[in-house]
Formats: C-alpha cells, structure tokens, sequence
C-alpha cells in the first residue's frame, strides 16, 4: 500500500463498495440454494471455524449471516484494496497479507496467521482462499492447515456457483456472478487438523482440503446448472483444451506459409557458411529419408549441444524404461548433429529439426507422427507448437529456463504469450522462479524439478587416444580453456605469456564453442607471437607449441582429462556462461569469469561451496590457474567441494523421467500365447511300426 497513490485508493474503494450493492444484488435477485439441507445451523455448532474457498470464486463468499461475526485475509498491496472495499461494505473484518507461495518475499503472512488466530480464538469466523497467488490455482498451500492445526477451529469447505456470470481472464479464472440466476452454495464436512500432526498427516490432509473444494466446486455448478469448465484454469484440469491463436499468430502463420519458398534459398545461403548439412537439406524442409519404425514414437527436440547434453540422459533413461518406444531426437545445428551421431544409442533417430514454416512442420508431423514431444530449455516456435498441440499431442518443456530478462518481455506481449505457452501440458523448470515465470505466461502446470545438467553424467572419454596425448605431452603443465566465444582467446592467449614466464613448457589448449572458428582464431594467435597447432589438421602438439587448438567436435571429455585446470568460456563477454559440470565430473578444478547467469542456480550452490575461482582478465586468469597447477592440495580441495555441491543439488533427472513416463502411450498388451495340448498319442500296431522303421 505504501507505493499505491490515494487516489488510486479511493477509487479502489469507491469501485469495492459498488462490488458490495452487486453482491447484495446478486443475492436478492437469485434463487438461492443451500446444500447440504440445514448445514447453515449445523455449521453453527462448528463456529468459529476456518471457511476455505477457491481464488477466483470468492464473489459471493462474503455474504454470512448477520449475528456470525466474520473476518477475511486480503492481501496488502494496491489492487487488493478493491476487494478489501468490498468486503468491508458487507462487515467483514479485513486481516491484512498473504502467503508467499513459492516466492521468498514476505508478503505480511506471518503477522496475518497472528491476527486469523486472535479472530479465531476471539469467535470470529475466518474466510481465506485455499490456493495462493499467482498459483497453481486450485492447489490448496500449507497456510490454511497450519492455521485449523495452531488454532484447534475446522476447515470448512466452500463453494458457489451462479447459472449466470461473466468469467475472467486471470490465473484462478475470476468469476463474477450475475443478478437473477440460480445461485448455489455447497458446503464439505468440516475438517479438524490434529495440533500434534505429524508431516505426512499434514500432507494427506491438506489434499483432503484440495479434494474437498473440488468435490463442492462440482456440485455447486452442477446445482446451478452452469458449465464448470468456464471457470476452471487449466492448471487444475489438464484435459481442458488449449487457447487458440490469436490474430498475431494467425498473422505469423500466414506470412510464413508465403516465405516458404525461399527457405531453399536461405538454407542454401547457411550450409555456404557452415551452419547447414546440405546433404540434409530436405530434413529441414520436413521431409525424411528414413521410414518411421513401427509403435510410439516419443520425440525430443534439443536446439544445440548444450540443450543436447543435458537431455541425454533422459534419452537413456527413456530407452531403457521403455522398450517398446523410438525416441525421435531432432536439434538445430550441424555441431549438435555431429554430436548426436556419436551419443545416441539404439532405439534412437537422429533428424534436423523442420523450419517453423506451416509446409515443413506438416510434412515431419505426418511422417513421424509422435506419441508426445519434448522440447528443451526454451525452445519457442509457434508453428512447431501450435501444429503439434492442435494434433492432441502432449507438448512437454523440461529444463525450462525462463529469465526475468525474457519474462518481462513475454509480459509485455501477455495475450501472445498465454496462446503459446498455454499449449504446454506440463513445464518441469530448473527453479522456482523460472516455474513460477511459466506459470504467469500461461502453462497451465509447471514443476520446480531442478537443473538436469546437475544429473548429467561425465562426457565419454577416448581412453586410447587420452594415453597417446599424455605420452606426447608428457609433464607439461596443461590448462584448458573451454567453449570459448570470441574475444576470450585473445585473453587466454594473454593468460598465456603471463604463466609462461614462471612455468616453463606451459601448453594452453582452446576448445571453442563454435569449431567453425577454428583457422581465424589459428591466425590470430600465432599474429600474436604464439605457436599454434590446430587438432582439426590431425596435427599433434609438438614441445615448442603454445596454443593446443582443440577445434573439434565432442572431445571435451578428452580435454578435460589431460587437464587438471579449466577455465570456461561464455563468461567474460556478455553470454551468461557455460555449463561447468562436465568439467568437475572428470576431475578438474573449474575458474569463470562474472557473466553466468545462464546457469545461476547451478553457479549458485557452487560459489557457496567456495568451489570456483572468479576472474576477470588475464592476470586474473594466470595468477589463479598457476596457483592450482602448482598446488595440488588446493587443486583438489576445490574439485571437493564442487562435487560436494553437484550432490546437494542433484535429483531432477528423477523427477523428469517419472513426469514424463504417464504421458507416453500405455504399453500394448500381447495376448497371451494359447498352448494347444498334443494329440493323445494312439499306440502302434506292429504293421504300423515295421512300415515308419523302414520308410
């Protein structure tokens, strides 16, 4: 309230006490009906109890009996002040917060259980919403149950439903109820919460309060004789349908249909520079040379290598958990594609994905024609989405990321936003506050499962070429740059002439994020007085060699090993960073520079641990790198307490494989095999066995 502007304030209050005539409106005008039959006196003998109702159906809620004394939790900020004018006009006593949900600011919910108690205990009656902004909706929280348990009152549910009303766009589906309707309120059986409950009691009663309002809710609408799945979120009702494209996506789908013919063109132009396989072409334009295998077929879809690896492990666990199904694996670049080719197994199919043109994701979806599609990390495109989701596919996100950067954008373009991410059935995000972005762009279920590139196991490693570069190097100090992005070879290379002076032999092997890049970065080095050998000319490193270019495509887990020290790129130019996991499941002590928040979580546990070293220019670079390579004690200290940290925050794989295994088709059934006894077997005559021992 103390950043809403008082006339803001009297014009909320002003428009609450119009809210509160409709109301009485509504009431005079309507067929009111009670169920269960007497519950009213009944609930009297319960008074004061906790009244529980859904968010977005609380129009009516506030209508009690004048001699029962009645309060209700509003929240504080502005907009809230609209409801609480309401409430007020109808002699409601205002308790001002809320519960946080999964968001860690404190909305005033502590101090709002303290004053719902005194109410309680001083025989009001309490009204709050079971489920809590912004959502889920309709998943009742943890506030409710703790305070029927703290205060020893019951919960009791309650629903009410109009045969008319007007329903809103908002994450609970806001239902405001209209005058001369059939108006029914439904009420559950009170429910008491043990002051010594334990966790799990807790928990099963707290679904209890869930399925209760459910159970009311639907009878209620079907009391009034109004359609339910107006009001439902789709958070609450998965089988509720998608929104449909707006006249924006409409207008996308129309101009891409007329740029198809050019996408060749494009696509030609791309292979030219490296960034398209042109003897695949035809894959991006959905058209496949390879015959769809008989059964499901599950596809998942990894734009590049990193969105790649972090679901590989998914692919393994799905391979092996269902037999019966392909898994259909589609990424965008030729370095991924290279990469797929050495990593996938059996029961797995490698394509480009189709260009989000109407023509192209038609052509693949009819080909390939999956059970479900999993899509990787933040991978938006509306053709792809909308075809697939108008198909009844399930389209799952899992690793979702969403930044606060991105959700303002989305936020900006909210009506745009809800039509995409709305075609989600599920979003399994790294966090909560990437679920919770989700979540207010309109997917309708999102899970805080956790990062899978924790999970991810350690890149393959070429044993036999591993021995034959040790032997070449021998006991050279070795430090790896990896995945580096222009501009921080130059660094390196810096790093490099420092660390040399003091440690003789040193050898710096680069291995950039975009291979391609390869003979330019070769050329710069050595223009800057250094020896550089590049892998991609199968060239070895000699005893003079500086700079070891590893500019090749899945062999980080070669380099990695022959170093003991890495520094990873992406993070002293504005990119956000890469993934250092790979780097300390095989052993190395890893240095970043600032600029990681594309793995904020995961660089989060790790800083806490004191388990990587931050630097910000070359000295930087040198004077850490030279102290781990120098100091094996500290070396592997921090390769400790990094896979220390990596332990800690484990666990999404799990998580991810279980959410999506229901969402594959149901394994068919082979009846089961008839044995058909033998014939009884007649003895011979002697005539008989004489004619078969001599035919």
């Amino acid at each position: 309230m103390a950043h809403t502007s008082p006339d803001k304030v009297s014009a909320a209050r002003l428009a609450g006490r119009q809210l509160a005539r409709l109301v009485r409106f509504v009431h005079r005008t309507s067929n009111v009906i009670a169920e269960p039959d007497g519950i009213i006196d009944r609930l009297s003998a319960d008074h004061p109890c906790i009244v529980a109702l859904w968010h977005g159906q609380f129009m009516m809620a506030s209508m009690h009996r004048p001699d029962v004394p009645v309060a209700a939790m509003v929240a504080r900020h502005g907009d809230a002040e609209f409801i609480g004018a309401t409430m007020e006009s109808l002699g409601v006593k205002l308790v001002r917060g809320a519960g946080a949900g999964d968001r860690k600011k404190d909305r005033g919910g502590a101090s709002a259980l303290r004053a719902a108690l005194q109410c309680l205990a001083n025989g009001t009656s309490f009204v709050m919403t079971a489920d809590v902004p912004p959502g889920p909706a309709r998943r009742c929280g943890e506030g409710i149950v703790t305070l029927a348990r703290m205060s020893g009152r019951p919960i009791v549910p309650l629903a009410v439903a109009s045969s008319r009303s007007l329903v809103l766009d908002t994450w609970s589906r806001l239902t405001i109820n209209l005058p001369f309707s059939k108006l029914a309120f439904v009420y559950g059986e009170p429910i008491f919460v043990p002051r010594d409950a334990s966790p799990d009691q807790l928990e099963d009663i707290r679904q209890s309060v869930e399925r209760a309002l459910n159970t009311a809710t639907r009878r209620a609408y079907a009391l009034a004789g109004a359609d339910p799945a107006r009001s439902t979120p789709r958070s609450a009702d998965p089988s509720l349908p998608p929104p449909n494209p707006g006249l924006l996506l409409r207008v996308y789908r129309g101009a891409s249909r007329l740029l198809a013919p050019i996408a060749p063109i494009v696509l030609a132009r791309r292979a030219e520079r490296g960034k398209e396989d042109p003897a695949r072409q035809d894959e991006r334009l959905g058209r496949s040379l390879r015959s769809r295998p008989d059964g499901p077929v599950a596809w998942i879809h990894a734009a590049s290598v990193g969105e790649f690896m972090a679901v590989l492990p998914v692919i393994d666990r799905l391979r092996v958990a269902r037999a019966d199904v392909t898994l259909l694996v589609t990424t965008g670049t030729v370095t991924s594609a290279g990469l797929a080719a050495a990593r996938l197994g059996p029961r797995a199919i490698h394509q480009f994905v189709p260009i989000d043109t109407p023509q192209a994701v038609t052509g693949f979806l009819d080909h390939w024609k999956p059970s479900l599609a999993i899509f990787t990390e933040s991978e938006i495109w509306p053709n792809l989405m909308l075809a697939t989701s108008q198909r009844k596919i399930p389209l799952v996100l899992v690793n979702a990321r969403m930044s606060s950067r991105s959700s303002q954008r989305w936020r900006r373009r909210k009506r745009i936003a809800k039509q995409l991410f709305g075609q989600f059935r599920l979003v399994l995000a790294q966090n909560a506050v990437y679920a919770r972005n989700f979540r207010q762009l309109g997917a309708p279920q999102t899970m805080n499962v956790g990062n899978l590139k924790i999970d991810a196991p350690a890149p393959p490693v070429d044993a036999v070429e591993l021995e034959r570069l040790r032997r070449i190097i021998g006991n050279r100090p070795i430090l790896v740059g990896a995945s580096t992005h222009e501009g921080e070879e130059r660094i390196l290379a810096q790093a490099h002439q420092i660390m040399r002076e003091g440690m003789p032999g040193l050898l710096t092997i680069i291995a950039p994020r975009h291979p391609e890049r390869g003979a330019k970065l070769a050329a710069d080095l050595r223009a800057a007085g250094l020896s550089v050998t590049q892998r991609s000319a199968r060239a070895d490193p000699a005893s003079s060699t500086d700079i070891y270019l590893a500019d090749t495509i899945g062999e980080l887990g070669l380099f990695y090993s022959l170093g003991r020290v890495v520094f990873l790129g992406g993070s002293l130019v504005e990119h956000g960073g890469q993934n250092p996991i790979e780097a300390i499941r095989l052993g190395c002590a890893v240095m970043s520079g600032p600029s990681r928040h594309n793995f904020n979580d995961i660089y989060g546990g790790l800083d806490a641990a004191g388990a990587v070293a931050t630097v910000k220019a070359a000295d930087d670079i040198a004077r850490t790198a030279s102290r781990l390579l120098t100091d094996e004690a500290a070396r592997t200290a921090a390769h400790h307490a990094a896979e220390g940290a990596l332990a800690a925050m484990g666990g999404a794989l799990d998580k991810t494989v279980a959410a999506l295994l229901p969402l594959l088709p149901a394994v068919e059934e082979k009846p089961a095999a008839v044995a058909i006894a033998p014939p009884e077997r007649v003895p011979e005559t002697a005539d008989q066995g004489f004619r078969r021992a001599v035919s």
